[in-house]
């Protein structure tokens, strides 16, 4: 497998993540979800424009997320870009076939020209258990049964005295996503898979032993370095005050509708400004004060590529945009910058 091509905490790669979360319009309304994913299509066509390394789509079903087949929608998204590596963020393998996934992520790299990645997660929301008629009782199980599936699948294996097809025609680039388990980042580290960690909330210095595990379990197994990722929620724009104001109702909103579901409090002013701060979870602000935060989580954690999930809540498409353009233009090479990092 050639990590250059994602990344190194010396030379390290920059990416955008999205849900297809459901978008306002002009008039404040909720646009529909078809229209929420050509928006997509439309956000990642701008992040291949700008220059950015990664464009990931994640998978949910929930009304308030439109992309419930990220593999068809990134799809779609390779016939209209050239270079941009495309990916999911995460692919929900504890409710998902494994022999489909290795299937889809083959189609997906050849449409691509060798661009497609995927990253396996067990999610954060669990409405896909009932809807395939799984138990969240095997939520463990599952994961962990199919992970070891598609392991073999990596490693050219058959199934069942079967070999899948489509064979891929080159290595395949599979990430782990972990929200904070040790367990979980020891597994990837068994199977010899780059992690990608989801700060969403607290400080990404919480996340250094959990990292620091990896490289050790790593050299446990003796799978040599791999790459680490970290996404995390972000919007850009000309100022700080500007970030925070349009970014804000729209995180308010989600966060207390995931809350009621969670049976937490609603969230405030307070939580975001904490989230918001130098050392927080959240990348809001202008191109500068984006980029030094975005710095320091690469150092701190040895990063080799950044993900800012740029998509929060109902933020509207136009404002989307212009947060991309930002990123693209301005905040990373002004993160290459501080790194003293050369482009190629």
């Amino acid at each position: 497998m050639n990590h250059r091509k994602l990344g190194t905490p010396q030379d390290p790669t920059f990416g955008l993540d999205t849900f297809g979360d459901v978008s306002t319009g002009p008039d404040g309304v909720p646009v529909s979800q078809a229209e929420t994913i050509r928006q997509v299509v439309a956000e990642a066509e701008l992040a291949d424009a700008v220059g950015l390394d990664f464009f990931g789509v994640g998978e949910h079903h929930r009304p308030d997320f439109a992309v419930s087949a990220p593999d068809v929608v990134l799809a779609g998204i390779a016939g209209r870009t050239r270079r941009i590596r495309l990916g999911t963020s995460v692919t929900v393998l504890s409710s998902d076939d494994p022999i489909r996934v290795f299937q889809r992520l083959s189609t997906l790299d050849a449409l691509s020209g060798g661009r497609g990645e995927i990253t396996v997660g067990r999610g954060s929301f669990t409405e896909s258990f009932p809807l395939f008629g799984l138990s969240l009782e095997d939520y463990e199980e599952l994961f962990s049964s199919r992970l070891e599936t598609l392991a073999s699948l990596l490693r050219g294996e058959p199934v069942n005295d079967v070999d899948v097809q489509p064979r891929p025609e080159q290595d395949l680039v599979v990430w782990v996503g972990v929200g904070g388990t040790p367990e979980s980042v020891v597994r990837a580290a068994s199977y010899g898979l780059p992690l990608v960690v989801a700060v969403i909330g607290g400080s990404p210095e919480q996340f250094v032993p959990l990292v620091d595990l990896y490289h050790r379990a790593l050299a446990h197994y003796g799978r040599g370095d791999l790459p680490v990722s970290m996404h995390s929620p972000g919007h850009v724009a000309a100022t700080d005050e500007l970030a925070r104001g349009q970014l804000y109702p729209h995180q308010a909103a989600a966060f207390t509708k995931i809350g009621r579901e969670r049976g937490w409090g609603p969230y405030t002013p307070a939580q975001f400004e904490a989230s918001a701060g130098p050392t927080g979870s959240l990348f809001v602000g202008s191109p500068e004060t984006v980029a030094q935060k975005v710095a320091w989580a690469i150092r701190t954690l040895g990063l080799s590529r950044f993900q800012m999930k740029y998509a929060v809540g109902s933020l509207p498409h136009e404002e989307r945009m212009e947060s991309i353009r930002l990123y693209g233009t301005e905040v990373v090479p002004r993160v290459r910058e501080i790194l003293e990092v050369s482009p190629e």
